[in-house]
């Protein structure tokens, strides 16, 4: 369930698919929202379902973060590099991933300020699923909402890019490179790290059973 230096756990793994399906849920949502006429039956309920489950993605993103914080993270896999260019190379997009991977915890923060904004600059809270309520913290702010809209827009279109960015590189990492950057998000450990996994622990078990064993008795431990 924790990670390695070598895999993500499970852990990890489900909050990075969980969240990625929702987000891009609530991109489509978002889009589908702005179409709808204020006579539609869905033109409120759906901005509803948007807040609601965006408010619940932002509290997986910061238990995201925290798992994080408190976990290894695997190291990236790359082939060694054969000269000083494709030493230079790697580097170059150790960098860029690391700056992607920033972005993508920073950017859906900033997303989830921006709708929150736009959802309270009138001064009204934001209920969930009707069933909590969160309050406005700003008072009500005349504009507010507009600007908001308008950083909500482009940094969910900033997102999306991203998003798309990091799986092209996934797949480059998959189909060219050939290393398992993707299969151990998917999947997790290889089964042969698994059963190296699961011997070393056996061995570890034995090892202490058998110094146990032969451990002298000691009468200051005797009722």
């Amino acid at each position: 369930m924790l990670n390695t230096s070598e895999n993500y756990g499970g852990i990890a793994r489900l909050f990075h698919w969980v969240i990625a399906v929702a987000v891009t849920g609530l991109f489509g949502l978002g889009l589908y929202m702005v179409e709808l006429s204020y006579y539609e039956p869905a033109y409120k309920t759906y901005p509803a379902l948007h807040k609601s489950i965006g408010i619940l993605v932002a509290i997986l993103m910061v238990l995201r973060l925290i798992w994080r914080l408190i976990n290894i993270t695997p190291q990236p896999l790359s082939i060694a590099p054969r000269s000083s260019r494709e030493a230079n190379k790697q580097k170059l997009e150790h960098a860029a991933a690391s700056l992607v991977h920033f972005l993508l915890y920073a950017l859906p923060f900033a997303l989830f300020l921006s709708g929150y904004l736009i959802s309270t600059a009138d001064g009204r809270p934001i209920f969930v699923f009707d069933a909590i309520r969160v309050p406005a913290i700003f008072p009500p702010s005349k504009g507010l909402e507009d600007t908001a809209g308008l950083v909500h827009e482009i940094i969910a279109w900033s997102l999306a890019g991203f998003v798309v960015l990091h799986a092209l590189a996934a797949l480059k990492h998959h189909f060219i490179n050939k290393d398992r950057t993707l299969l151990r998000m998917l999947l997790g450990p290889a089964p042969e790290n698994k059963n190296k996994n699961e011997k070393q622990n056996t061995r570890k078990q034995k090892l202490r059973n058998s110094e146990q064993a032969e451990a002298p008795f000691d009468l200051g431990s005797a009722p």
